[in-house]
């Protein structure tokens, strides 16, 4: 559920900025990320091209997919 909300905030947030509209915060977009929606937020930037030259999501958000999985591995092994 985290993957498909961090996914649509994205979309969102693309939509916003082509319109050259009111946009959501990095902060925000990065919080999304780290709370479980890195998975969905790594699909929308490169479905979307969106924050993919931003070096806080060129990088955070692969390493937040790496961190999570590897918690999940510990709990599921």
């Amino acid at each position: 559920m985290t993957n498909l909300l961090a996914f649509m905030t994205f979309f969102l947030d693309k939509r916003r900025a082509k319109a050259g509209s009111w946009r959501i915060s990095e902060k925000t977009l990065l919080t999304m990320v780290w709370v479980g929606g890195a998975f969905g937020a790594y699909v929308a930037m490169r479905l979307f091209r969106h924050k993919t030259l931003k070096p806080a999501f060129r990088l955070g958000v692969p390493i937040a997919i790496l961190i999570h999985a590897g918690i999940t591995a510990y709990f599921i092994f």
